[in-house]
């Protein structure tokens, strides 16, 4: 099948096509045009011209138009967990569920689109502000560039699209080249529900080609990506140099580390390795499995790499390590230092690594001797202990006696350190989607 990308409401080819693999297969699922600059300006003019549409746009036309997403949403909720599953190696079972958040996403920010709201300032607080009445509310950005990963390429598109319009903002949508489909998907439902031309973009590309050009473009208010730091870092910077630079200067959840009281791990460690021999692993659109591809060969080879690296070291792989094309094994080692890349890096892998403390503080400590903060866990009965947790650990959340892999759609979502800037769930992302106005009026002026 071929798809097309999504300009100003139209449908449109380039020259240049490229293909969407079954990541289990390794079979052409549907080709797509890769975007040239000149469609990527396209995009972004035809977003920033429909911001003042949608913008204007009253609240419940808005949340009107999200609850028919996901009224449309749901009834393609098959079709999206297949697609899912095909296109990023998700077992069919998990892409279901990504699915159902997706129609969830949607349905809170329809809601969320009706309670954007400001506050009363009391200015007579302070002398100068004797005889004004003042307040603030929030008004949209404008453009808003959504760059999604691959891991989850319906949900974490949601997560930046829902909010966007419920604010009021136009958006260009990049989905990650490995699985651009579900996007497609996406817009159509969106144009379907009623969204103005132009509102949602949809290009497709090299993040490291097109990248540079949606996130410095001075018509773009807000980026919104979820991936790597580098990347991230490397947003950052182009920003800044938007901001310095524009008019002459005159104007920018998975489990990885599980650290265990050393009283317990072995048979923890056995319960662990039972449940991991159970996973089964396979074709993603089989019902019966849990453990699809990694996105690409060259990740899972990077993987494996990892893992032979650490076991060179000294660490014991006492299951999995062992890869077949873009499959790679739930793999669980233990036995590591916290100097090996399975340890200190972010695995984006099928790996678990047991780590061992004597004192319960040691092994906070050692949870939070990291370079990212996304989500950690504790698993305690202890009321002491869990408040010690979230007193010690610098994370952007703490489950507790939950792994870390646990969200839901309406909580604040993000991280601290290099895990992230801002905060998704759909009410903190219109937070990060609007500007505050403040407003004075002076009476009897």
């Amino acid at each position: 099948m071929e798809h097309k990308l999504l300009i100003d409401g139209k449908w449109v080819s380039t020259a240049s096509t490229g293909p969407v693999l079954n990541k289990y297969t390794g079979e052409t699922i549907a080709t797509l045009p890769i975007a040239r600059p000149e469609d990527v300006d396209r995009a972004i003019e035809a977003a920033h011209k429909a911001a003042p549409v949608i913008a204007s746009m009253p609240a419940h036309q808005r949340g009107r138009l999200l609850a028919r997403a996901s009224e449309l949403l749901a009834a393609r909720k098959e079709e999206l967990a297949r697609t899912i599953a095909a296109e990023a190696g998700k077992a069919l079972k998990f892409a279901r569920i990504e699915a159902d958040r997706a129609v969830s996403t949607f349905a809170v920010a329809s809601e969320e689109a009706k309670r954007i709201h400001g506050e009363t300032i009391p200015l007579d607080g302070v002398p100068a502000g004797e005889g004004y009445f003042g307040f603030w509310l929030r008004r949209p950005v404008g453009v808003v560039t959504a760059i999604a990963p691959f891991n989850f390429p319906l949900n974490l598109v949601a997560h930046k699209v829902a909010p966007a319009i419920a604010a009021g903002n136009a958006i260009v949508l990049k989905p990650a080249a490995w699985t651009p489909i579900a996007s497609v998907i996406l817009c159509e439902v969106l144009a379907e529900a009623g969204a103005p031309p132009g509102v949602i973009n949809l290009i497709h590309g090299s993040g490291a080609k097109l990248g540079p050009q949606l996130v410095s473009d001075p018509r773009v208010a807000k980026v919104t990506f979820t991936g790597s730091k580098e990347v991230g870092r490397d947003i950052l910077a182009r920003r800044c140099a938007v901001g310095a630079f524009y008019n002459s200067g005159q104007v920018c959840i998975s489990v990885q580390r599980i650290y265990c009281d050393c009283r317990i791990v072995e048979p923890f460690v056995e319960k662990l390795l039972a449940a991991t021999r159970t996973m089964v692993v396979g074709d993603p659109l089989d019902e019966k499995v849990d453990v699809g591809p990694m996105i690409d060969v060259k990740e899972a080879q990077r993987i494996d790499g990892w893992v032979a690296e650490a076991r060179a070291a000294g660490a014991r792989v006492l299951e999995g390590g062992r890869r077949e094309g873009a499959v790679y094994w739930p793999t669980v080692i233990t036995d590591a230092t916290p100097g090996m890349r399975v340890v200190r890096d972010e695995a984006f892998a099928p790996v678990a690594v047991v780590m061992e403390f004597d004192e319960f503080e040691e092994g906070l400590r050692q949870a939070d001797d990291t370079e990212y903060g996304l989500q950690a866990a504790v698993f305690t009965r202890d009321i002491d202990r869990i408040l010690l947790a979230i007193k010690k650990l610098n994370f952007g959340g703490v489950i507790v006696n939950d792994t870390p892999s646990f969200r839901c759609d309406h909580m604040p979502y993000g991280g601290n350190r290099q895990s992230g800037l801002g905060r998704e769930g759909v009410r903190f992302a219109i937070e990060e989607m609007t500007n505050i106005q403040m407003v004075a009026i002076r009476a009897g002026g």
